[in-house]
């Protein structure tokens, strides 16, 4: 090996395992994001799907996949082993093809997800009793965003629990000055409750946000060339001189 490849051969191995660790940090983030949707957000997920969702268990399966490749790639880098260099290019390049269909996938089928959470959300809305998961996810979900029904607090005049007990008090903007009687008058209800559909504000966020979910996600998907790249330049410069750790 010429005294001329030696530098060359350090400085890809430290810009590559330094792209290890920033790698391995988003499997930890991944990890933990699926973690935290699996324990916070799963009645929310519940209304936004038909039937329950893995999309927290494959984040948890990402993450988890992401951890040990990127500790793998570290490895590699500095046991300066090319088919370790090769192998983990590979697995580079599976995660950038499957970040690029997820956003792709994502930002074109946007609408069908406004769709499904429509009506899933009409059906939790018709269907409440107050007790069960999907009703508790409503109620959070109201109380939270400040609004009420799917379009407006009329949505509610067509549900099963209406007749007996009027709107569910999550809708009320004052909990204090909030009671049955009011809240199945349709007169009165109006004064007490938020007149703001949830769908509206739900799908609008979704609509601001989805071209920076998509960016981050383009962004993150096309960071995986650079540790390709690197990968692949030093298993090739390592084969090509024979040069090996000891």
């Amino acid at each position: 090996m010429s005294s001329r490849t030696k530098p060359v051969i350090t400085c890809l191995k430290t810009l590559l395992i330094v792209y290890s660790f920033v790698f391995w940090i988003t499997g930890a983030i991944l990890l933990a994001v699926g973690v935290w949707g699996k324990l916070m957000l799963g009645p929310y997920i519940s209304l936004i799907a038909d039937n329950s969702t893995n999309a927290p268990y494959v984040l948890i399966g990402t993450g988890t996949v992401i951890i040990v490749f990127g500790l793998f790639g570290c490895f590699a880098t500095c046991r300066g082993s090319p088919w370790m260099l090769k192998l983990y290019a590979m697995f580079l390049s599976l995660v950038f093809l499957a970040e690029l269909v997820a956003g792709i996938s994502g930002f074109v089928f946007r609408h069908e997800i406004k769709g499904t959470f429509l009506r899933t959300y009409t059906d939790a809305v018709l269907n409440y009793n107050a007790e069960d998961e999907a009703s508790r996810a409503v109620d959070n979900l109201q109380h939270r965003l400040r609004c009420c029904g799917v379009y407006n607090y009329t949505s509610w005049f067509g549900s099963v629990y209406y007749p007996s007990n009027g709107i569910p008090a999550s809708c009320c903007f004052n909990s204090s000055d909030c009671n049955p009687d009011a809240l199945r008058n349709t007169t009165l209800a109006p004064s007490k409750v938020y007149h703001q559909g949830c769908y509206e504000l739900v799908t609008s966020f979704m609509e601001t946000n989805m071209a920076i979910i998509a960016g981050v996600t383009f962004g993150i998907a096309f960071s995986q060339l650079i540790g390709m790249l690197l990968a692949c330049c030093l298993s090739r410069i390592i084969t090509a001189n024979q040069y090996e750790m000891v």
